[in-house]
């Protein structure tokens, strides 16, 4: 069975969580205060970890900001007033995904197996080399081995999923990927009404990478419509061999 942790300081919600994820096929352990779910889920061999926003000793955005210095456990974030920049600040910080209370079971369930689904492609990525090891478009370049991203010889730190992004945008530099299309690919899952995760994990890798290269602006949003990588003027692509 899958273990996932559950830290949230409303014991009724653990119960209820634990009554309808059991049969679903996972083990659920439950905890009640951010400090006591920070050493867990450090120390603990879990899937997945659920996180309310609004528990006590730690918030929520304490834990997780922590706890990504250590694990890349994934983390589905519970915000109880469903604000928006409750929201953003959890996917900004590490949050795989996130839930407004309340929220139906069923659709937390869907959740939590498209970002299980989602890891355990990346694991299997890892253990089959791929026949092309290394990914060079312009000032950026992607070891699909190690995970590693270089950008004009810097060591680049990003997510899972700012990774897995990246490597759609990159393999289909200069052309329009849609919204929806980097949703199901990259998050696992169907997109739903005012969801706003994948553009703060464009905004998140713009950042990261830098807004512009060789002065035009490197990832373009096509508003309503998805986001393109941009080549560069003269464009470098290239694979290198595994053997290479």
């Amino acid at each position: 069975m899958e273990r996932i942790l559950v830290v949230d300081d409303d014991i009724a919600l653990c119960e209820l969580l634990t009554d309808y994820l059991n049969p679903e096929g996972f083990e659920i352990e439950s905890v009640y205060d951010g400090a006591v779910g920070l050493d867990k889920a450090c120390n603990g061999a879990y899937d997945l970890i659920i996180l309310d926003v609004m528990i006590p000793l730690i918030n929520g955005f304490d834990v997780l900001r922590q706890l990504r210095t250590k694990v890349g456990t994934p983390v589905v974030m519970l915000t109880a007033r469903g604000e928006e920049v409750d929201r953003i600040v959890g996917l900004e910080i590490g949050a795989d995904d996130y839930l407004p209370k309340p929220f139906n079971p069923r659709e937390l369930v869907a959740r939590i197996r498209a970002i299980l689904r989602r890891t355990r492609q990346e694991r299997d990525h890892l253990m089959t080399p791929p026949a092309m090891k290394k990914l060079h478009i312009g000032d950026v370049e992607m070891d699909m081995a190690t995970r590693v991203v270089f950008r004009s010889g810097e060591k680049i730190d990003l997510t899972a999923v700012e990774f897995n992004l990246l490597e759609i945008l990159l393999r289909r530099a200069g052309e329009l990927v849609p919204r929806e299309e980097l949703i199901q690919t990259v998050l696992g899952r169907s997109p739903y009404p005012y969801d706003r995760s994948i553009d703060v994990h464009v905004s998140k890798l713009r950042k990261k990478l830098g807004h512009h290269v060789s002065g035009v602006e490197r990832i373009k949003t096509v508003r309503s419509v998805g986001y393109l990588y941009t080549l560069t003027p003269v464009p470098e692509i290239a694979f290198a061999p595994e053997d290479a």
